[in-house]
């Protein structure tokens, strides 16, 4: 074999190596169901704040303490403790992404993800007003 040969297929080899080292990294969005199944296995959850149920933070006891319970689309509902600072106006928040794990009955949430309240509403008269206004302009 040809040295470009050998250099070609060491050059594929290093390729695949890194793909497959970024593989690992690649995770899909459970539900609550299947994380309970999976119990220590990390995985990440879309949903909501359940706001029947107590919200628990005190910055001044616990700075570092943030429990809720979180509903999933399907309507499960599980008990949530983040052990970090809680995010900027995540009650606000119309969906969250949950990274971590469930442990005893519970997700031991490891990072938070907020999706932020779409800013384009379902609400004709204001879309009408402000196509009004760009056409104006010209």
């Amino acid at each position: 074999m040809k040295k470009t040969h050998i250099i070609a297929l060491v050059l594929i080899a290093v390729a695949i190596a890194v793909l497959i080292s970024y593989m690992g990294n690649v995770t899909t969005y459970d539900t609550i169901a299947s994380a309970r199944k999976n119990e220590g296995k990390f995985v990440h959850l879309v949903a909501k704040i359940d706001k029947s149920k107590p919200f628990v933070y005190d910055p001044i006891k616990d700075p570092n303490y943030l429990a809720f319970t979180a509903l999933d689309t399907l309507g499960n509902s599980i008990d949530v403790v983040y052990r970090n600072s809680k995010p900027t106006d995540m009650e606000k928040s119309e969906r969250l992404v949950l990274g971590g794990k469930v442990k005893d009955g519970r997700f031991e949430c490891k990072d938070i993800l907020l999706k932020c309240p779409s800013k384009y509403k379902d609400d004709i008269k204001a879309a009408q007003k402000e196509l009004n206004a760009s056409t104006e302009t010209y």
